[in-house]
């Protein structure tokens, strides 16, 4: 999976909007698939127009690293899970409360370009992962 750097480092090279959707699928498309044992109504991210699955996993400390699963059944949505893992995944739980992955995206020029069904998803799964470091840094 690619980092957030090298993703942010490739879309200031797209001028092109049809370049860059291009690239979100050719991103999801690298994401590993999530095992059909972890696409459960818990790891489901609600408010998600396309189906999708966020699992987390925390080393357990007292300000936790979390890494992060995910999944979806729509190609461009994929693309999405990936930068947002790309943003969140490795970091401490006290990190990922703060931050704010719909800033990247408006960094890279995406948010502007997605409909605003796909817009609230992605604020819905950037919400759950918030949500959930939140509760364990604290």
């Amino acid at each position: 999976m690619a980092s957030l750097d090298k993703i942010m480092d490739d879309f200031s090279f797209l001028d092109d909007w049809e370049d860059r959707y291009r690239y979100v699928i050719e991103l999801g498309k690298e994401l590993p698939d999530l095992a059909d044992e972890k696409k459960t109504a818990k790891n489901k991210v609600q408010g998600c127009a396309s189906q999708v699955w966020v699992v987390s996993h925390s080393d357990g400390g007292p300000d936790p690293i979390l890494t992060f699963e995910g999944d979806s059944d729509a190609h461009i949505v994929r693309g999405l899970v990936a930068i947002v893992l790309a943003t969140y995944s490795g970091k401490k739980a006290s990190e990922i409360a703060a931050l704010d992955a719909i800033e990247v995206f408006g960094k890279i020029g995406l948010v502007e370009h997605l409909s605003s069904q796909r817009a609230n998803g992605l604020r819905s799964m950037v919400n759950r992962i918030r949500e959930e470091a939140r509760l364990l840094a604290a």
